[in-house]
């Protein structure tokens, strides 16, 4: 009786237990996580009820939704590197929440190992063994469809900056700033959205690269067409491939933490083991051993069954050797395609940019990208890649439902708002006026209307021949047309009280291929010792060099007319075909026999005329091009170096040519990464010419006498020290990056950087050639032009970069000819450069 009695009340217990469970009401929460510094949803984020095992983490968006029957008060939010949060929950509704985290800095501390084998380890090794499995380079073929959106934010405006009489003009836009940044965030102010839909084609062998843009969104602050930028914002240059060893990241190479040295480079501590979806991962975190380099701290969720990378979060905090960024930060999400690689389902990359001054704005720039229906392992034909981007000729017109048919994923109200806000902001006319002054100091010409003034860089010069040089140019824009290209300058000498001139027109042909015509007339002062056009590469050189005594050059009055063809028959391959009359008139001293015999009775002249034709023929594999208006932009591949060939037939009796003559030219140029060493960049020239010619059409080495260093010139030689018809030379630089001084901790925080650079030229100069030209000194002896001899022209150095962001200081050291006259052994040169 009392077992019937207790198995009664046993049953009666649990029957109240099941009925009460069954009457607790659920309590459902949904909602976002996000940067309070960036406005970025935070996805990999753990959410769970306090005091419960209860919990779930955000979605790549930073979503999350979490139901419990069970009593609870609160709902916490944690993640490495932020300060976490908790906030009330309401007990039995459905209610949304809204988390915004802090960083916090004390959680990005290393990451310390005990002693034994680390369980990492194990892990580590398996994933690289295994890459080659997963790796999307595996793959023969691949394409999808791509969503890309950018965004780009003013941030940090401190009260004093909205206080400047600039600011105060857009208060208004400014005092609605806590819609976009929410109710915990810092206000933040949109300058730049775009959104892209396109379809992007890879394949293996030969490797090639396409992106079909189909549609296009662009909204900024000074931009009146989206073109250029319509080609940057899609696919294309938003590729992150964790499983190379290295990453390419704003020009700069990150060492990927699954490189197959990760030993060398991080730090690791097996942090946790969870279900993703339907794979059971382990999570890995980690940090740089070095403080400074270019690496990355964050996690990696590694799939158990095949050491597949699933999911990543990494940062570059600012203590990286990076001028200018605050933080970096990447995450990415990967999905495993039908032949067993894996590829990027979902990419956000957010650069946060520091203020260049305690009183000055910051800059956030955030990119996001989704990827779907992908195809793999079916390459098409190989020409099908020979444009690299194509944008849809109706690309940038707006139609109905578009956006909302295609978005991968909706935009949020705060999204919404930015489009909103930038109409607004852009309007402004004191936004207008700022636009234009930055586009002018940026692009070095004025708008105005059809027509663009300029550049300013050339605007004023004073030298020895002209005294003070007053120059102004124009060249006429896309509003103007898109075909042709009217260009002219006048410039004017108050010493010599001559006007010179130069005016030439440019029709685009074919943008599909890429061909251009153009004719032009100038008449001008040259210098015979600058001739080489690898000097307006450089171009505070190339304004320098108008300025003093222009005797060591050997100026002369220059008359030239000139045309030209350039297409491109494949991808990477363009002809070009130049046909130039010149004549020569020295403002120095200068003659040369008009016949083979060289002595005193032989008749001279002092002017040239020549007739010539140039075909040249460039090659660089995987180049890219970008089109900007009437403009075309090469980016150049670092895999293989950009070679051209260069052939000159002169005609003597063609509009007055004075010789018949042979050149050729074959010069090569190629950047080259070096991982942790850094990057090297080398320019080779090879030179012959058969024909026996006065000095100034021969090859007149550029030297350079300024205080500037010029990667175009040998630094410490004179102007016009040697002559060549048949050369070879070497110019080579290497920016070793935060490499060795990252390595001293006084030297770490100022982020200087070593480069070192070495130059050599090996040359001569046929006797015949040698004696056919000469000039006259100031006593009125005969001077002829100097070659090299067996020996070759060498100069080292060595030099630090990045000197408060911006000043490099080279020490050159000259190894040869140091007899020469004013013959300069060792020198210092400085140089200003842009660098993150």
């Amino acid at each position: 009786m009392i077992r019937i009695v207790g198995l009664c009340c046993l049953l009666a217990s649990f029957w109240n237990t099941c009925v009460l469970a069954q009457a607790l009401p659920m309590t459902v929460i949904n909602g976002k996580v996000t940067d309070a510094e960036t406005g970025e949803g935070m996805p990999f984020v753990n959410v769970y009820f306090q005091g419960t095992q209860i919990g779930t983490t955000s979605d790549f968006e930073g979503n999350y939704t979490l139901k419990t029957e069970t009593p609870t008060d609160s709902v916490v939010v944690s993640y490495i590197g932020y300060v976490p949060r908790t906030k009330a929950v309401q007990r039995g509704v459905t209610q949304t929440i809204l988390f915004q985290l802090l960083p916090d800095a004390k959680t990005l501390d290393e990451v310390v190992v005990e002693a034994g084998e680390n369980p990492a380890f194990a892990i580590l090794r398996d994933v690289v063994r295994h890459k080659n499995d997963h790796d999307i380079r595996r793959l023969s073929a691949y394409e999808y469809e791509s969503y890309n959106k950018i965004e780009i934010d003013i941030d940090n405006l401190s009260d004093k900056l909205r206080k400047r009489p600039v600011m105060r003009q857009i208060s208004r836009v400014l005092d609605s700033l806590d819609q976009i940044a929410g109710d915990d965030g810092k206000p933040i102010l949109p300058i730049f959205l775009s959104e892209s839909v396109s379809t992007f084609y890879y394949r293996d062998s030969p490797q090639k690269k396409r992106e079909e843009i189909q549609k296009t969104k662009v909204t900024g602050v000074g931009m009146d067409d989206g073109t250029l930028l319509a080609q940057v914002t899609g696919a294309s240059f938003q590729q992150y491939n964790f499983y190379k060893n290295w990453l390419n990241i704003l020009g700069k190479d990150f060492v990927s933490p699954i490189a197959d040295g990760w030993n060398l480079y991080y730090d690791y501590l097996l942090e946790d083991s969870l279900y993703l979806g339907e794979d059971y991962c382990y999570r890995l975190d980690f940090a740089p051993k070095q403080v400074g380099d270019l690496a990355f701290r964050g996690s990696v969720w590694i799939t158990k069954h095949d050491f597949a990378l699933k999911q990543v979060d990494v940062t570059v905090g600012k203590d990286a050797n990076l001028n200018y960024v605050e933080k970096i930060k990447i995450q990415q999400e990967l999905v495993r395609t039908e032949a067993g690689p894996w590829l990027p389902a979902k990419n956000r990359v957010v650069v946060d940019i520091a203020e260049l001054t305690e009183n000055s704005a910051g800059m956030i720039a955030k990119f996001y990208n989704s990827n779907r229906a992908m195809r793999v392992n079916q390459p098409h034909d190989v020409r099908f890649y020979d444009s690299a981007i194509e944008l849809a000729q109706d690309a940038l017109i707006e139609e109905k439902n578009y956006w909302q048919e295609h978005r991968h994923d909706s935009l949020t109200s705060t999204e919404v708002a930015v489009y909103e806000m930038i109409d607004t902001i852009r309007n402004l006319p004191v936004v207008k006026t700022y636009v234009e002054v930055a586009n002018v100091l940026v692009n070095g010409y004025k708008k105005v209307g059809m027509v663009d003034i300029g550049p300013y860089l050339d605007a004023y010069a004073f030298n020895s021949v002209e005294g003070q040089r007053f120059r102004l140019g124009f060249k006429t824009n896309i509003d103007f047309s898109r075909k042709f290209i009217l260009k002219g300058y006048a410039a004017y000498g108050t010493r010599d009280h001559r006007w010179k001139y130069g005016a030439g027109v440019d029709y685009i042909v074919s943008r599909k291929p890429w061909t251009q015509v153009g004719v032009r007339r100038t008449y001008d002062i040259g210098q015979v010792a600058l001739l080489d056009v690898d000097v307006a590469a450089n171009p505070i050189f190339a304004t320098f060099i108008r300025f003093g005594n222009l005797r060591n050059t050997r100026p002369f009055f220059d008359t030239e007319n000139y045309a030209y063809l350039r297409t491109e028959l494949v991808k990477g391959l363009s002809p070009m075909i130049e046909l130039r009359n010149r004549h020569f008139d020295p403002l120095y001293n200068f003659a040369y026999y008009t016949t083979p015999e060289h002595d005193e009775t032989a008749p001279i002249a002092s002017e040239i005329t020549v007739s010539e034709a140039t075909l040249s023929l460039r090659y660089a594999r995987d180049e890219m091009y970008l089109q900007n208006d009437n403009e075309r932009i090469q980016i150049t591949s670092d895999k293989w170096p950009a070679v051209t060939l260069r052939y000159t037939q002169g005609f003597q009796g063609v509009m007055g040519g004075d010789f018949s003559y042979h050149k050729w030219n074959l010069s090569a140029s190629q950047t080259i990464p070096m991982s942790f060493l850094g990057h090297g960049y080398y320019q080779l020239d090879l030179g012959y010419i058969p024909s026996t010619l006065p000095y100034p059409l021969l090859k007149s080495h550029i030297g350079n006498q300024s205080i500037f260093y010029s990667t175009a010139a040998f630094n410490l030689m004179n102007y016009f020290e040697f002559v060549s018809d048949t050369w070879a030379s070497m110019q080579y630089q290497h920016s070793f990056e935060g490499f060795f001084l990252n390595r001293i901790p006084l030297m770490r925080r100022l982020k200087w950087r070593m480069v070192a650079t070495g130059n050599v030229l090996y040359g001569s100069l046929r006797p015949a050639n040698q004696a056919l030209s000469y000039e006259f000194d100031g006593e009125g002896t005969a001077v002829m032009a100097r070659s090299l001899g067996r020996a070759p022209y060498a100069e080292v150095g060595y030099g630090i970069e990045n000197i408060f962001k911006l000043v490099r200081v080279d020490f050159v050291h000259r190894l040869t000819y140091l007899d020469n006259p004013n013959a300069r052994r060792f020198g210092v040169l400085v140089s200003m450069q842009f660098k993150l």
